[in-house]
């Protein structure tokens, strides 16, 4: 299956897809507004040392001073199991006006300073450097053990050739990952810290020394992995850039690097900017006919398979079993391209036999075998549902282009008018008990005063005689259909 990266560069806003067999499967979005400082690397100037907390106040250039504890100063030696293992007083490791290169491990929230580390770490996609210390570890998340034995071999012997100073972690995303491909991760870890280093020493107190990679060199590194022909960039200055860092870094990606010069726009092409439109939908159209509903909550996403228009050409079991396979390699495609993560509920439409089940959910492993996130699928339950998780790498395509409906606030649903016209019924009956008025003037949306004006006139009606007091009507086409007020006159 081809694979192909597309890159647009706009003035606020980068965003990259990733198209595979005509099809886009991922969709990246970074924005200026939306940048985090979460593992920039900065020279920072101790201003302040705080004995009492075992602490210290770094300068790094932010808005604020940021804070550095002593925990985040020297490596841990897995204490004696005996509580928390001591530090060195925080006299002994820094000093006010003494340069240190250091890590944001948490953004500044509210008045708190961002929080630091000079315990550095530099990631990558299957693995993270660390320079300052000499241990070989496995993400904790990886639970077979035979995985683990056979990664941590693979990094102890890589660590012996290439980084015998250097301490290294195999990511979640390791799992699985060729020798040679961890090799090639180590060694592209080694020359971004030789750079890093080199650039360290040259810096001035209160720079940045390296942030997180710009995502079309961030995408570069971590997708170079899979089976990628071409990277296509609209951009020249960007397409320079990704070049340069190529060159360096991923030298066998460097070919693979075009500028896209053609006149309609890049995400034009394979039907990129519809399928992110489609994307943020509720609602998503199989080939047959069928159709799923998909759903993101706080606690999970939910997933509703139907037939929809499709009635098949033989019995209700194979027009089902056709539909939920179609709705498998959907559901797969729509989980990378929206990048939704946690738990998942599916909701396929009910099958009887246990052979049709096991198809389906052969169906789904199958089309989430190409995701570069973590899955799990777990079978049938006895209700019918196929659970799954899917790991979180970043926000979800939802989360980062839109915001919760003003109207609805994020329901999805609205007070119908008839609703409403009781509930402004009540609000004056509760304002006639309030206040000493000669009458009340109601504002509100004009679908709701046309019905009090109509269906609710005879209400209306009453209402004014039980009070002994005019009620006057004024439509507003700014309020929401949920939007009222009634003002005593």
């Amino acid at each position: 299956m081809s694979t192909e990266i597309l890159v647009n560069i706009g003035q606020q806003e980068t965003r990259v897809a990733l198209i595979e067999g005509g099809a886009t499967q991922e969709v990246h979005v970074q924005r200026a507004s939306r940048h985090g400082l979460t593992g920039n690397i900065y020279k920072g100037v101790v201003q302040r040392v705080l004995p009492g907390m075992q602490a210290a106040f770094v300068e790094v250039g932010l808005e604020r001073t940021a804070f550095l504890h002593a925990a985040d100063m020297v490596p841990s030696t897995g204490g004696n199991g005996h509580g928390p293992e001591p530090h060195p007083p925080i006299t002994q490791l820094v000093h006010e006006g003494q340069h240190v290169l250091v890590q944001v491990v948490k953004d500044p929230i509210g008045s708190k300073g961002a929080r630091l580390t000079k315990l550095l770490s530099v990631p990558s996609r299957y693995l993270v450097l660390l320079p300052h210390e000499r241990n070989v570890g496995v993400s904790a998340r990886i639970e077979s053990e035979s995985e683990r034995m056979r990664l941590k071999g693979i990094l102890e012997a890589a660590q012996k050739e290439l980084a015998p100073s250097f301490g290294v972690i195999a990511r979640t995303a390791a799992e699985n990952a060729e020798a040679e491909a961890l090799a090639d991760d180590l060694r592209f870890l080694l020359r971004l810290w030789a750079s890093i280093s080199e650039l360290a020493l040259t810096a001035k107190p209160g720079t940045m020394v390296h942030g997180d990679l710009p995502l079309a060199m961030r995408i570069l590194r971590d997708l170079m992995g899979t089976d990628v022909e071409r990277i296509r960039i609209d951009n020249a200055a960007e397409f320079q850039r990704v070049q340069q860092f190529a060159q360096v870094f991923v030298p066998h990606a460097a070919p693979k690097i075009e500028l896209y010069q053609g006149a309609a726009p890049i995400f034009d092409l394979y039907g990129a900017e519809d399928d992110i439109s489609r994307a943020l939908d509720r609602r998503v159209e199989l080939k047959s006919g069928g159709h799923i509903f998909i759903d993101q909550t706080e606690a999970m996403t939910t997933i509703d398979v139907n037939t929809g228009a499709y009635t098949g050409h033989r019995n209700l079991e194979e027009t089902v079993l056709k539909t939920n396979l179609e709705a498998a390699q959907a559901i797969a495609r729509q989980l990378r391209l929206r990048n939704l993560g946690g738990i998942i509920i599916l909701d396929f439409i009910d099958m009887k036999s246990d052979d049709h089940r096991a198809q389906v959910l052969r169906a789904l492993e199958r089309a989430l075998a190409g995701d570069h996130a973590r899955t799990q699928a777990y079978p049938f339950s006895p209700l019918g549902l196929v659970e799954m998780t899917r790991k979180r790498t970043r926000d979800s395509l939802g989360h980062i282009l839109c915001e919760p409906c003003p109207t609805c606030e994020g329901r999805g649903t609205v007070k119908t008018v008839e609703t409403v016209c009781h509930e402004i019924a009540r609000e004056v009956q509760r304002a006639a008990r309030q206040f000493e008025a000669k009458g009340f003037l109601v504002l509100a949306a004009p679908d709701v005063i046309q019905r009090l004006i109509g269906e609710e006139s005879l209400g209306l009606a009453e209402l004014e005689a039980s009070l002994n007091r005019p009620i006057r009507l004024q439509a507003e086409s700014a309020y929401g259909q949920e939007s009222f007020d009634v003002v005593p006159l």
